[in-house]
């Protein structure tokens, strides 16, 4: 290196080991300056990365909170919800069979049922809402209760089946006149869900609108007395006849009495004509619905008129002799779409088919009282 001062020239020699040990300095500053700055780079990177994730995470969380907030202020509805129900349960039961459930058997179900739920689903929302543990036991105790409610509602319309089959009739037949009768309203969809419980509802709804086809059709069925004190002077069938003593089929039962003694109503209907008809005379008749039919003849007068509702034992007229008729008595038949049957089995039920009739009487009285 040649330096000038002064008009002088100078030199300075730099040696070879001098120059390696600066180029070496300069290679070391440099590589030191650029890892620390890939250092930094990578860094930045690593917190910006940890803070990503810690952002999603605080999102998730919060999230997750809102759910568990909702559910929790939500829990007092639900609980109202489930007693709502529970009483409507208790309702149903009291209304259909007239006393409450034993509560210990209750208890003892909803116990057995809730050791067959599910213990780690249980635990994992009691961990999260300890407010919703409660909500469990009562929707296990509603499972045993609609479960017991179900037998109960599906014997007793086992006996109404056997019940109408002892008057002769088909239960399958009245079941449907039954399940034809009108219905409607807009559709409301359940917000119960697919659950055990709603499943356990599902099948008591089915089973209580059997129970109560099978009841509507036996309490159309006459079974009540037609006069009082009545004495048989001609039975249904073939008969002779008795102006002209040719064989003929008697499509009834006769009764004989005192002129103007009361005539009743065999059971709860419309009254659908008020008249005469031939061969008959005066004429009341009774549509008691699912095509059944009374019909009472040879009056002297009449108690009532077409279109008014009577009740099992209500007088509908009067005991005589008009029409085809040789003395004072009743004319009593019974019609199942149109065709006459014999009322003998109407008024000679078994005293236990008669108090199952009396006990789905007294359940539709009931509700019309409600009502």
């Amino acid at each position: 290196m040649y330096l000038r001062s002064g008009g002088e020239v100078k030199f300075l020699k730099i040696g070879t080991k001098t120059q390696l040990l600066a180029a070496g300095a300069v290679t070391t500053a440099f590589c030191g300056w650029l890892g620390a700055t890939l250092f930094l780079m990578t860094t930045q990177a690593s917190v910006a990365m940890e803070r990503a994730a810690l952002d999603r995470e605080s999102k998730t969380v919060a999230s997750k909170s809102r759910e568990v907030k909702a559910y929790r202020a939500s829990v007092g509805e639900v609980a109202e919800d489930l007693e709502a129900r529970q009483e409507y349960l208790e309702d149903l039961f009291k209304t259909h069979f007239g006393a409450q459930p034993d509560p210990a058997a209750v208890v003892g179900k909803a116990q057995a049922a809730d050791k067959n739920a599910d213990a780690a689903k249980a635990a994992k929302i009691s961990a999260a809402v300890p407010e919703a543990r409660p909500l469990m036991g009562v929707e296990a105790r509603q499972i045993a209760f609609a479960r017991m409610l179900t037998s109960a509602v599906e014997q007793r319309a086992k006996r109404a089946e056997a019940a109408i089959r002892s008057f002769g009739l088909d239960p399958r037949t009245l079941m449907r006149r039954n399940a034809a009768t009108g219905q409607g309203g807009p559709f409301v969809p359940w917000r119960g869900g697919d659950d055990e419980l709603s499943s356990e509802l599902s099948g008591l709804s089915a089973a209580l609108a059997r129970m109560d086809m099978l009841e509507r059709g036996l309490v159309s069925i006459p079974s009540g007395k037609p006069t009082a004190g009545v004495m048989l002077t001609s039975s249904y069938g073939v008969r002779r006849d008795p102006f002209n003593g040719h064989p003929a089929f008697h499509a009834g039962l006769d009764f004989s009495g005192a002129y103007g003694q009361p005539i009743l109503a065999a059971a709860r209907g419309k009254v659908s004509y008020v008249g005469q008809r031939q061969g008959y005379g005066n004429v009341v008749e009774v549509d008691h619905g699912n095509g059944i039919l009374t019909r009472y003849a040879h009056l002297s007068g009449f108690s009532t008129r077409a279109g008014e509702t009577v009740f099992r034992g209500t007088q509908i007229a009067r005991m005589g002799s008009t029409g085809r008729s040789t003395g004072t008595h009743l004319h009593f038949e019974v019609r199942v779409n149109g065709a006459a049957i014999n009322p003998r089995r109407f008024l000679e039920a078994d005293r236990d088919v008669l108090q199952i009739q009396q006990i789905a009487k007294q359940r539709f009285a009931d509700v019309g009282n409600r009502g």
